[in-house]
């Protein structure tokens, strides 16, 4: 068959009369007469030379033919509404993956999407957030932000901020700990999977690290969370939970604050940067406050590449 010459008239004839089994209804959905849908499809029988219905009293069976072709049509229009789709004010739009770690994602990026948005329509950004495992290529990717210290291999880097750690509370638990570094030996003390954060803390402040037996989270939010209902003290970066500390549901009872990575940008040195990747990873650093061309790396202790 010419190419050429695609009948995609009759094609969507086809595949909305194999929908609902019925010329009728197939025509009030396209807009057309009954008789215009049921010639269409006639023509392509009579192109493919084959029959691609039964025509039954009540309705339409489609024949062995007919059953091939439905997926491959519908296919098609699903992957032609798709980018059309992807058009907007006379441009494509552009998809653009992003993997983003939880605590950065509700902490710091979702509040300044809807800026990105307005300043970049053309770009179709998609948010998949993770906790730090990622797999750029495996999951397709186009950037990840991840916490550590930007030494993964085969990715290029660019630090966006630093995240110290600092002890946060309920307003209930920092009214018990009166300001008193020690009282919290008292308290329960929630942890992440990485052991040395706390002794880390405590050593900051000069004093010993108590026996740490609180329950261990796999994401700063929920051990946050759980700190907010007074279930224990969390150590977790203050400067992503600016929203629940202006609203004094956390309370930040101490000043003192330790090192623990930093989040980065982070792409595969295998991909080749889109138009779309260059406009995001621009308007991310201006928006962090940082240089866009060639950002200094601020990499803490190597040791520390896991998610905050």
């Amino acid at each position: 068959m010419d190419r050429a010459q695609l009948p995609l008239n009759a094609l969507r004839a086809f595949e909305a009369a194999a929908r609902h089994l019925n010329f009728t209804r197939a025509a009030t959905e396209l807009c057309v007469s009954q008789g215009a849908v049921s010639h269409q499809v006639a023509q392509l029988e009579q192109r493919l030379g084959t029959l691609l219905f039964r025509r039954l009293p009540r309705g339409l069976a489609l024949t062995d033919e007919g059953q091939a072709l439905v997926p491959v049509v519908a296919e098609a229009f699903d992957r032609m509404g798709a980018t059309l789709d992807r058009f907007a004010d006379g441009r494509m739009r552009e998809a653009l993956t992003l993997g983003v770690v939880g605590t950065f994602a509700n902490g710091w990026l979702l509040d300044r999407v809807p800026d990105f948005t307005r300043l970049h329509p053309h770009i179709d950004l998609r948010i998949m957030t993770n906790n730090n495992r990622v797999d750029l290529a495996g999951e397709g990717l186009d950037y990840a932000i991840r916490f550590g210290d930007g030494a993964w291999h085969g990715t290029q880097a660019d630090p966006i901020m630093t995240a110290p750690l600092t002890p946060l509370c309920a307003p209930e638990t920092a009214r018990r700990i009166a300001s008193d570094p020690a009282a919290l030996a008292h308290e329960t003390l929630l942890r992440s999977y990485r052991a040395d954060e706390w002794p880390r803390w405590f050593a900051a402040a000069g004093l010993p690290c108590p026996p740490l037996r609180g329950p261990m989270f796999d994401s700063s939010i929920l051990m946050v969370a759980a700190a907010m209902a007074g279930h224990g003290v969390a150590l977790a970066p203050a400067l992503m939970f600016e929203r629940e500390l202006r609203s004094e549901r956390l309370v930040r009872p101490f000043a003192q604050d330790i090192p623990a990575g930093s989040y980065w940008l982070t792409r595969l040195m295998s991909r080749q940067e889109t138009l779309a990747m260059r406009q995001f990873r621009a308007w991310l650093m201006a928006a962090a406050g940082m240089d866009a061309g060639e950002p200094e790396a601020q990499a803490p202790p190597a040791a520390l590449t896991d998610q905050a």
